[in-house]
């Protein structure tokens, strides 16, 4: 065990060998000697506490014949015996105010270095969480550099042969709402069509619907002067699925003449299909007098496109009768089903369209 700290002494070093002050490191060692062998544990046997006493002694004397140690316990000492002294002449009430003033000062001082630690460490961690950020924001930038990098070599890169480039030809792929529209009108306009059996009668005079994918929803809407409704006015919305392309096209491209009969039209998707652009650019959309600039490719789905609308005036056909239903096979039972689950996820978009446009 160390010797006890200047700071801190339990016993003074100076009374334990018995000796003064001001006593040289001759008489430290000779005291030493004297007391050392009146309370060695060998001599002791009885005694429990010698060799605590023993060596109590020994730090004693070695912290005295170490000069500066030595000095730094006189200066303690003497700031003890000052500060005893100067409390002599203080009354009882005075000297417990300077005790708590200390004690005050101590605890102080213990919590702002602990609040002065905590700030470094704080101050540490969200160092570590900034660069920990950047670090990873730098490296995901450099990923979609290297991604955009690689999509842009692929759409530079040539065929094989150096003469056509693949992208040119190739139609794009077709989307799920290629041959879907969206219709919306005010029910006291078309007061006929409140079910989508009859929408998709009213509708099949621009080409075959399957009556069990149409969506409908009906909603009571606020007066809005900008689009002329009344309080309180049901408007159906509906998303109807052609079974061809070119028949959703000529609903849309009547669009103008529909909306004079009080009926909007637009694209299910938002906006145009990109396979009406391409087949545009072919010059397969311009009606009769379009020119083909090329030949069809070979397996292309849209290698052909009507060039003729129905008649806007003439009379929707009566609604056909229903159909006996007849026992279902697996392969029938399948395609229900998938009807179901595209007719669930058409209803689901345009509630979220009719959500949005409400906010």
């Amino acid at each position: 065990m160390p010797p006890k700290t200047p700071e801190d002494p339990e016993q003074n070093p100076y009374e334990l060998l018995g000796i003064l002050q001001e006593a040289t490191e001759a008489e430290i060692r000779t005291a030493y000697r004297t007391r050392s062998l009146k309370v060695h544990p060998d001599r002791n046997r009885n005694d429990p506490n010698a060799a605590q006493k023993f060596h109590a002694l020994t730090t004693a004397s070695t912290l005295l014949l170490d000069p500066l140690r030595r000095l730094a316990l006189d200066a303690q000492l003497r700031l003890q015996a000052a500060k005893k002294q100067r409390f002599a002449s203080y009354d009882n009430k005075r000297k417990a105010m300077v005790s708590e003033l200390e004690e005050r000062e101590q605890e102080f001082k213990k919590a702002r270095m602990a609040k002065e630690k905590e700030r470094t460490a704080r101050e540490s961690e969200n160092s570590r969480i900034r660069e920990e950020g950047r670090r990873m924001r730098e490296q995901r930038e450099k990923e979609l550099e290297l991604q955009e990098l690689e999509r842009q070599c692929a759409r530079s890169k040539p065929e094989s042969n150096g003469t056509v480039e693949e992208d040119s030809l190739a139609p794009p792929p077709p989307g799920d709402l290629d041959t879907t529209i969206r219709v919306k009108y005010a029910l006291s306009s078309h007061p006929g069509l409140s079910t989508a059996f009859a929408l998709a009668a009213h509708l099949r005079r621009y080409g075959e619907i399957d009556e069990g994918t149409v969506v409908m929803s009906q909603k009571a809407k606020k007066s809005k002067k900008s689009k002329g409704l009344v309080d309180g006015q049901m408007i159906v919305t509906a998303l109807v699925p052609f079974n061809q392309l070119g028949a959703a096209f000529a609903v849309v491209s009547s669009a103008e003449s529909l909306r004079d009969r009080g009926m909007d039209v637009a694209w299910a998707g938002g906006s145009e299909p990109p396979i009406l652009g391409w087949l545009r650019k072919r010059g397969e959309l311009g009606g009769p007098t379009a020119k083909r600039t090329e030949p069809a490719p070979e397996g292309t789905t849209f290698s052909s496109f009507p060039s003729t609308f129905p008649a806007f005036d003439e009379a929707a056909p009566p609604p056909p009768p229903p159909a006996a239903k007849a026992g279902m096979d697996y392969e029938s039972l399948t395609l229900l089903r998938m009807r179901e689950a595209e007719r669930a996820r058409l209803e689901k978009e345009i509630l979220e369209a009719e959500a949005a446009e409400g906010g």
